[in-house]
């Protein structure tokens, strides 16, 4: 409508806020009565922080850019209210009192009573003060597990959904292609399948909780030249169409979610954010997605200060909004003024804008924003005093048992037990050395996104919030009739050298010695993991490495612990320790699991989710390479990992047995089917996980040697077997040829039936027959593999 047409205020409902009326005619109507200033409103956040006295939040002020004034800007409305929870420490009651608040007064400022839709992290957990601190997504991918991952994701869900979240920035569905990069720690692995599968179980439990998921960060991030944060990308279509995609893809048809964040990169001199082709063509066009893009913090600004893409504001703006990016984040910068006064003089169509507002507006409707019984007080203070927030101080607790069960059952999962000479499980050994920069420090558990070192490093005075035990602690209490004793050796990062001495004298005097190496998470450069944090080399921080191999010369048996958030080479210790346990920043509850994993009281069942380098500097390498980036006799260089993608041991030993293949030969609209027997045939439960990878040795394209189509983890009791019938369809087999479009080819393929990416157990040759055929995007997704108790 025009600004001087006034909303009329009479009893008669109207229509946007009837629920009975469709979402489209709402949405319609509301648009229709809008001014273009109240629209705009609609297409940016405002970065707060709630009150720890349970008044309204305050802005936050970043230092990029200065903080906004709500009392200038609510009077049009508020799309979005950036972290409210996970800007400063507050109390959850207090937090969520403060957020009720301030919706109250957004909603009572603009015309139609339109709250603003408030997201927070959640990575690895609702990234607020004193909730549960999750395994990064690095351990979820090594639990190999989607329904562990997904009920995870549902109690996320369900405490952020409790306090008045709306959204949820996760998961992260970059695969890995160079280790060295800062932020492997927050995705799930160096495998499209893999990804896909696991970060589409996450999305499947956060929406279950009514939480909008937001799929990041799209497309090319993890693909940075030289691992750098941000740097360009330079894959070509088929890596991007056949690497890069699939996991959003999966996540979007099978996972539901309602939201994409855009990546910072540029892709060949295109950055993701001003490109039309993939926002709109792809996703929209193609994939029929109908949810919100969201921009990455600060990317639309970046098109100008970083791409040189726009000269101005207002053109970074009409750029992004032309690309397909519907919601500013995290503050308003493009999208207000700049944004509005191209509109008006006619560089910016409003239609770019009704079509942003029209999808924010759209998913406002569907989350009950705009029904006439909305209330902004959330469950979790139901029946509270909010004249009385003292008495609701401790109210909430967002790190129940529940929530600290969960975490454990995933962090035990996620162990890695990367070599063992029969040293583990420890038999109740009368003297432990405990040596490391990570032995005795409670946050080398945590990811750069877990509240306490996301946050809570800018507040040294806030308690943690959670409980965090060391290492130190959980050994004592899993092993209370040995002597543990203590000494740090170096830093994580400060290069010490002064403690190998006393290292090495408590490891002389020790019947084992437990070295505790690994990261610290941080972020732009605090840390030696996380978002900033990049790599020159995968050699161990600091003076790690002298101290492991300082250890290793002693005649007493090392076990290498690692508490990281990117794979590192190990050097001399690959052959030479005892055991090398390997945990990816397993949570609060990782170092209980490490602990039971170590006494034997946990059987280790996590498998890589990236390899393990053997050297530091073979790096950007996955196991996931066409031939030529395998050893050759071309290159003196032998990229081959220490421990390959999928590798891990377990206690006991399983036997794979009685192959039969029952459909070998299949059209390429077909399937295969085949079965076999797996056995634990030691003394103790174990649980094995199954890997199915394709091996396409005739291609019209270079194809990988080998990639993984479908998982299952199996476990079994002593003597137990089971029996495993696999259906292979065709499409699985697809990928992109040389038109750009993704093909079926006939022809023959090896169904590799794996422990690891490197080690298979049992091979089947089949055949494609027929006709090339082309397939898209509804293609089907997945090999399946069902299992059977086989009696004897």
């Amino acid at each position: 409508m025009n600004a001087d047409v006034a909303v009329e205020n009479t009893s008669a409902i109207s229509l946007w806020n009837d629920p009975t009326a469709s979402v489209t005619a709402r949405v319609d109507a509301l648009i229709d009565a809008m001014t273009l200033e109240e629209k705009t409103a609609q297409l940016y956040g405002a970065w707060v922080g709630a009150s720890d006295e349970g008044g309204e939040v305050a802005p936050h002020q970043h230092d990029m850019e200065e903080a906004v004034d709500l009392d200038a800007l609510l009077p049009a409305g508020l799309g979005q209210l950036t972290r409210p929870f996970g800007t400063v420490p507050v109390d959850p009651a207090l937090g969520a009192l403060s957020l009720a608040r301030t919706q109250s007064r957004i909603a009572a400022t603009n015309r139609f009573g339109i709250p603003a839709l408030a997201h927070e992290e959640c990575l690895a957990g609702f990234a607020a003060w004193g909730a549960t601190a999750y395994p990064v997504p690095l351990s979820w991918g090594a639990t190999f597990d989607p329904d562990v991952v997904r009920r995870m994701a549902a109690a996320i869900g369900r405490d952020m959904r409790s306090v008045g979240v709306h959204q949820g920035l996760a998961p992260v569905l970059d695969v890995v292609r160079d280790a060295r990069w800062g932020r492997v720690e927050e995705t799930i692995g160096e495998d499209p399948y893999l990804v896909g599968t696991i970060g589409t179980a996450y999305v499947q439990g956060l929406e279950s909780a009514g939480i909008v998921a937001t799929l990041k960060h799209f497309v090319g991030y993890s693909a940075s030249r030289a691992g750098r944060n941000l740097a360009p990308s330079s894959v070509g279509p088929r890596e991007r169409a056949d690497v890069l995609l699939p996991p959003f893809e999966m996540a979007i048809r099978e996972g539901g979610a309602r939201s994409v964040m855009s990546a910072y990169t540029d892709t060949d001199g295109m950055p993701s954010a001003a490109d039309e082709d993939l926002l709109t063509g792809l996703l929209r066009e193609t994939w029929g997605f109908e949810g919100t893009v969201v921009a990455d913090y600060f990317g639309i600004a970046f098109l100008k200060t970083l791409h040189g893409v726009a000269a101005d504001w207002a053109g970074a703006a009409g750029t992004a909004l032309h690309a397909g990016i519907d919601v500013e984040l995290p503050n308003v910068k493009t999208y207000g003024a700049p944004l509005a006064e191209a509109v008006a003089d006619g560089r910016v169509p409003e239609e770019l804008v009704d079509r942003a507002v029209r999808r924010v507006l759209t998913q406002k409707v569907a989350l009950g924003l705009l029904d006439p019984d909305w209330d902004p007080v959330p469950a979790a203070l139901d029946g509270a005093d909010p004249d009385d927030p003292a008495a609701l101080r401790g109210r909430i607790d967002l790190d129940g048992p529940e929530n600290r069960a969960l975490a454990r059952t995933l962090a035990e999962e996620a162990v890695v037990l990367l070599s063992n000479d029969g040293t583990l499980p420890l038999a109740r050994p009368r003297r432990i050395a405990l040596i490391g920069p990570n032995a005795a420090e409670a946050t080398a558990v945590l990811g750069c996104y877990s509240f306490p070192q996301h946050i809570g490093v800018r507040h040294p005075g806030t308690p943690l919030g959670i409980e965090l035990p060391t290492l130190r602690e959980t050994l004592a209490a899993e092993f209370p009739d040995a002597e543990i004793t203590h000494a740090r050796g170096t830093g994580v990062d400060d290069g010490d050298l002064s403690g190998l001495d006393e290292a090495a004298r408590v490891a002389r005097e020790a019947d084992v010695a437990l070295v505790v190496l690994g990261d610290r998470a941080g972020l732009f450069g605090r840390g030696t993991s996380g978002e900033g944090c990049d790599v020159e080399t995968l050699a161990l921080p600091g003076a790690q490495q002298h101290l492991l191999d300082t250890l290793l010369d002693l005649d007493t048996p090392v076990v290498t612990v690692l508490l990281t958030g990117r794979p590192y080479a190990l050097g001399h210790a690959v052959e030479e320790s005892a055991a090398i346990v390997q945990s990816f920043f397993p949570g609060e509850e990782g170092t209980r699991a490490i602990a039971g994993v170590l006494s034997g009281r946990v059987d280790p069942s996590g498998r890589l989710p990236v390899g393990v380098p053997r050297g530091p500097g073979s790096q950007p390498g996955t196991y996931l390479g066409a031939r030529l980036a395998h050893a050759s006799e071309v290159s003196n260089i032998d990229p081959a990992p220490a421990f390959a993608f999928g590798h891990g041991l377990s206690y006991t030993r399983f036997d794979w047995t009685d192959l039969t293949v029952q459909v070998q030969e299949a059209s390429t609209d077909g399937e295969f089917a085949l079965s076999f027997t797996v056995r634990n045939a030691g003394g103790r439960p174990g649980t094995e996980v199954v890997q199915l990878y394709l091996h396409d040795p005739v291609a019209s394209v270079v194809q990988p040697v080998q990639r993984l189509v479908s998982y299952t983890r199996v476990v079994l009791e002593p003597g137990e077997a089971r029996r495993l019938s696999v259906t292979v369809p065709a499409d699985v087999a697809s990928f992109t040829g040389r038109d750009g479009r993704r093909v079926v080819e006939p022809g023959e393929l090896e169904v590799r039936l794996a422990a690891s990416s490197a080690e298979p157990r049992l091979t089947a040759g089949v055949v494609l027959t027929g006709a090339e055929r082309h397939v898209d995007h509804t293609r089907l997704l997945h090999a399946t593999i069902v299992q059977e108790p086989l009696t004897t």
